[in-house]
């Protein structure tokens, strides 16, 4: 399947994507839009001139700077708009090639700015990957005893703060909280010393069931709309002090970055796998038949200002032990209600290898590794004037489905 539509070998975007996002543009307010190659189609040029008049869909869905008025009609009608999307995109269609508003309708990626792509309602993080969990329990407990009790029985998650989610390209200050050392008796106050990086997918949801009501695995993909790279900034030194006995607090809400284009679960489902078999057994309840594993090969790379990028972790998010179906599961079976816009990240996904961890803490393994960068420079953790680039796709024939990239830069 092509378009008419010029679209690179290595592009994101391909016509088996069409993914959503909320753009502007120097003379257009925000808006939704999909991405194409290098374009981007502006949704209310296309309502405007009657292209979805088979949809049930009305203009103030368009005329919206986020996506939840169109997520309120669900998965059925948003799939309906992605495939009509599809058909007027693809080769030996004209409706759009040949219509005067095409000149409106579509605008270049380096012609606009991108914005949060819905209004985010409430986010959970979970804590997922195996690896991860293992290293850091190796770091800071018995490694004989580095996953705790209950790790393998469900999908440990906490609930964040949506306020501090950014897309790529939003500056991130440095945080300031409480930092115990382990020499001292007293706790100082003061910017972290160990700003920190975490390698994460989130998904996006529809409206759940009504309150009381879970969602078991085999029913997540009819409430999940799709996935963004989430990078979970975190302050390492503060974290270590507050996080005894509720979880972090003041070292994770200060800010976590997206990438802007929404990938939805059709564009993924030729990526999905049976993932490992759980050991032990888990419960009744998060035990599922379909495949909920994903295949998305990710990157993340760190550029000092003035100098070039090095690569510190390539992985997968294939590597994680609780996939996003078990992880809904869980969140909703105690009857907790899921609303269109909530976002889950997945936690930081780390492989087997050093190579493949998902955050400076495994990488440089709480600092006694450093890292070299390109300009000759090490780094333990994050400093100032860094930015951080993630960047993942999944791989098909002879193209990708990609994300985008969830860069942020550090400042002080």
């Amino acid at each position: 399947m092509k378009s008419w539509i010029p679209v690179a070998e290595n592009s994101d975007f391909p016509i088996q994507n069409i993914p959503f996002g909320i753009f502007s543009t120097p003379l257009k307010t925000a808006r939704p839009g999909v991405a194409i190659g290098e374009n981007i189609i502006d949704l209310v040029v296309l309502e405007n001139n009657g292209f979805f008049s088979n949809l049930p869909f009305s203009s103030s869905d368009f005329n919206t700077c986020v996506l939840n008025s169109l997520m309120r009609h669900g998965k059925k009608h948003m799939s309906a708009l992605r495939n009509r999307m599809i058909e007027l995109l693809s080769e030996g269609n004209d409706e759009l090639a040949h219509h005067a508003c095409l000149k409106d309708a579509m605008i270049h990626q380096s012609d606009a700015t991108m914005h949060l792509p819905v209004q985010i309602g409430d986010y959970t993080d979970f804590y997922s990957s195996e690896d991860h969990a293992r290293n850091v329990g190796m770091m800071f407990r018995d490694p004989a005893k580095a996953l705790l009790p209950n790790w393998k029985h469900l999908p440990v998650g906490y609930h964040g703060r949506s306020s501090t989610i950014v897309p790529s390209g939003t500056p991130i200050k440095r945080p300031k909280g409480q930092i115990n050392a382990s020499d001292e008796t007293l706790p100082t106050f003061g910017p972290t010393q160990q700003l920190d990086f975490e390698l994460e997918m989130a998904f996006i949801t529809f409206d759940g069931k009504p309150m009381g009501e879970g969602i078991a695995p085999d029913e997540a993909a009819d409430y999940i709309f799709g996935f963004v790279i989430f990078n979970d900034w975190s302050a390492r030194d503060i974290q270590r002090w507050e996080y005894v006995p509720l979880g972090p607090f003041l070292a994770k809400n200060f800010a976590s970055t997206i990438s802007p284009w929404i990938v939805t679960l059709e564009a993924l489902s030729p990526f999905h796998h049976a993932g490992k078999a759980q050991d032990p057994a888990v419960l009744p309840y998060l035990q599922f038949k379909g495949n909920y594993h994903v295949d998305i090969e990710l990157e993340v790379s760190i550029t000092p200002e003035n100098s070039a990028a090095t690569v510190v972790s390539n992985s997968n998010y294939k590597y994680m032990y609780w996939n996003y179906a078990q992880q809904l599961a869980h969140h909703t079976v105690g009857g907790c209600a899921i609303r269109g816009g909530d976002m889950m990240a997945s936690g930081t996904i780390s492989g087997p290898e050093q190579g493949s961890y998902g955050s400076m803490l495994e990488i440089a393994w709480k600092g006694t590794q450093p890292i070299s960068m390109a300009d000759g420079t090490e780094r333990k953790f994050i400093l100032d004037n860094d930015t951080v680039s993630m960047r993942g796709f999944a791989k098909g024939e002879g193209y990708r489905i990609g994300f985008g990239d969830c860069s942020g830069k550090v400042i002080r």
